[in-house]
């Protein structure tokens, strides 16, 4: 009898991507032949591996992708979107978004699509990398000046006794009238049309799983859910896991197009990107 082929997946150690992948994770789907291997890391780390075509699907920034489109094509499900709502810019005190001009924030990578969001809203900054889930107490200690959070930060910020200054999914789509494509899945090309179909379609059929399960999925998400209760990560989840998740859709595709095209115009990205999504 063969031996099943390795899958590895990577995915960011984050409530909404645990759910997503809840299904793999415990084997309650068929996996069509394939061994899922998941490998959960940061956001910044796999944005760093894609760049080297490491693993045969994985969670990058929406950013990135303009880095690795010559190993990957995007999966088209999977994806975290921000209908309105996205990243924030944090700081201590109450402050408009124009005062940011020249200020240090704290980043969670310079490959994440919140950076390249921000650079669209505010081009004049120093940016200063920090660990995602340092952010917040990084600018709580005054070691900068406002602070761009990503993940379950979006919804916990106010404990810290931080202000919103700017949220970019409601810039975004004020400049734009389209949501805002943040996190995407990634499908090796070499795979292969018949491979890249089957995996799809077990990527999409594990997040109508949780869908479909969604308390057993949340469950199984909060062992991802940094200072969260379950209500609180319920609607972490529901903001990027939805029906942008099972496909982009129109309006996410122009999405992904419209902010690898402001991108290079802006000279964010150094080359114009063509984007392609993967069969499936």
């Amino acid at each position: 009898m063969s031996q099943p082929e390795q899958i590895r997946i990577g995915h960011s150690p984050d409530s909404d991507d645990a759910f997503m992948f809840y299904a793999l994770a415990n084997g309650l789907i068929p996996t069509d032949g394939f061994e899922v291997i998941q490998v959960a890391e940061d956001i910044e780390s796999l944005n760093r591996r894609a760049v080297n075509g490491e693993l045969e699907v994985t969670a990058i920034s929406v950013h990135a992708y303009a880095y690795v489109a010559n190993h990957y094509a995007l999966m088209p499900c999977g994806a975290s979107i921000g209908d309105r709502y996205g990243p924030l810019v944090v700081s201590r005190e109450p402050v408009q978004p124009e005062a940011l001009a020249g200020k240090k924030i704290a980043i969670p990578g310079k490959m994440t699509t919140a950076y390249l969001t921000l650079r669209l809203c505010q081009p004049d900054f120093e940016p200063e990398v920090v660990q995602f889930d340092q952010i917040l107490p990084y600018v709580r200690a005054g070691n900068a000046d406002a602070g761009l959070i990503i993940h379950e930060g979006q919804l916990t910020y106010d404990r810290e006794g931080l202000h919103k200054v700017v949220d970019l999914g409601e810039w975004w789509h004020e400049e734009t009238g389209l949501p805002l494509p943040l996190g995407a899945n990634a499908i090796r090309r070499d795979l292969g049309t018949e491979k890249t179909r089957r995996i799809t379609a077990l990527v999409r059929k594990s997040i109508q799983y949780s869908l479909g399960h969604r308390e057993k999925g949340l469950d199984y998400a909060m062992n991802y859910a940094r200072d969260m209760e379950t209500e609180l990560a319920d609607r972490f989840v529901s903001m990027y896991v939805n029906d942008y998740t099972l496909d982009y859709g129109d309006k996410g595709r122009a999405g992904v197009r419209e902010l690898m095209d402001r991108g290079y115009k802006a000279g964010v990205i150094p080359h114009p990107v063509n984007v392609e999504f993967a069969a499936g």
